[in-house]
């Protein structure tokens, strides 16, 4: 019964194949708009995501600030400032900290024979690669064994290493920093990243924080970053984390102007409204240009339906019920907008390789490395979204002239010239 049904539809457009074939143009065209838009919306969260992620998975960036509050006898405006016993007070207090590192940042000067730049140097321990996804491109990142050592060691950013090095390799070179010979131990890729503090990774060399503290002072640290065992658990780590300083400083537990904090998971719903709020509006737009396609498909059903009136009139009379009638239109109006929609998901994947991808954020980061395009990727979910909005559009498209083709009185539908 379906097979014939099927059929009969495959014939009854095949009758009209100039007029068919224009209506499914408007499919094809409509689907591609949808697929397309899908693929750039996603691309787009992608890219943004991306940078976003760039300053750490979960890292917590802690900043010594001034009490707002009266404590244990001492007046409010108090000056906080971070020592390595608070890091040490989070390792040993804190069950919903994952790691925890001390940051002592300078600016100085680095030289390598006649060139020399001006750049950030952050002292912290080997977990503040995995905290803040500093992960080196060439070499290494300077290990436990390093820090205990008080090793001269160093990783550069990607415009340390370009403005000293060139294209030339830098592992296993040495440069001078504030005047102090350091073996060049790894290097990195440039970062594309949405925020930073101090300045940019990029212009910053990573050292062990021991060995920060034999070239500078270290009984005050900069900041003090760390990560919380799950991202879901940051609110939770940040006052477990201002607990415990607080108890070692003396302020307030709720004072949170003598230590404020920068999450990343704070900034995610505003990531995510942005983004989500992209591929609305673009899947938005395709679904309306696919609409469009449908009008045309509504359009020559009502036509179908006029001059196939009688052939109505005499199935009804032969037994055929309204049911049937409903189910051969709804059919025919299916097999417009599927056959559309496979040829405009064919040429969607044609179209997508042909773009590959478009500049976003490499311009503005002067990046050619292309991490900070957006790459139009059609994946299984948009196949399927496009999918199911073709057959829901489909079905819409194949209704109303499938209902009024069932509705047609069989004696009326004879008598119709």
């Amino acid at each position: 019964m379906f097979l014939d049904i099927l059929k009969q539809a495959w014939e009854a457009l095949r009758h009209h194949t100039v007029r068919s074939v224009l209506t499914t143009l408007g499919i094809i065209w409509g689907i591609v708009a949808v697929t397309i838009l899908i693929a750039y919306g996603d691309g787009f969260r992608f890219a943004i995501v991306r940078a976003f992620e760039a300053f750490g998975r979960s890292a917590v960036i802690c900043w010594p600030g001034q009490t707002s509050e009266q404590a244990g006898g001492q007046r409010a405006g108090r000056p906080i400032r971070f020592q390595i016993e608070d890091v040490k007070a989070i390792e040993e207090q804190c069950t919903l900290v994952k790691a925890v590192s001390p940051e002592l940042f300078r600016r100085t000067e680095a030289r390598r024979g006649d060139r020399t730049h001006s750049i950030g140097v952050r002292g912290v321990y080997p977990v503040y690669s995995e905290m803040r996804n500093e992960v080196p491109s060439e070499g290494r990142f300077f290990s436990s064994e390093d820090m205990l050592q008080h090793r001269r060691v160093v990783v550069l950013g990607e415009e340390i290493k370009t403005r000293l090095f060139g294209s030339s390799s830098a592992v296993g070179q040495t440069i001078a920093i504030n005047g102090v010979r350091f073996l060049v131990i790894g290097t990195m890729e440039k970062k594309i990243q949405f925020s930073n503090y101090f300045t940019s990774d990029d212009n910053c060399g990573f050292i062990p924080f021991t060995t920060a503290g034999d070239i500078w002072n270290a009984k005050y640290l900069s900041v003090i970053v760390f990560m919380p065992v799950a991202p879901s658990m940051e609110p939770a780590a940040m006052e477990q984390v201002r607990a415990a300083v607080a108890k070692r400083q003396g302020f307030q537990p709720g004072d949170k102007m003598a230590m404020r904090m920068f999450g990343r998971e704070q900034f995610r719903p505003v990531i995510d409204g942005i983004t989500i709020g992209i591929e609305f509006l673009l899947t938005f737009i395709g679904i309306l240009t696919l609409s469009i396609g449908s009008v045309g498909v509504m359009n020559i059903m009502l036509v179908s339906v006029s001059e196939r009136t009688r052939e109505i009139g005499i199935r009804r009379a032969m037994g055929a019920t309204r049911r049937q009638i409903l189910t051969q239109f709804l059919w025919e109006a299916l097999v417009l907008t599927v056959g559309g929609g496979i040829i405009g998901m064919a040429l969607s994947f044609a179209v997508a390789g042909a773009i590959d991808s478009l500049p976003f954020l490499g311009p503005m980061y002067e990046d050619a490395s292309g991490k900070g395009d957006i790459h139009l990727r059609i994946s299984a979910a948009t196949l399927l979204l496009s999918s199911g909005i073709l057959i829901v559009i489909g079905l819409l498209s194949g209704l109303f002239p499938a209902v009024r083709a069932a509705r047609l009185d069989p004696v009326e539908a004879l008598r119709y010239e």
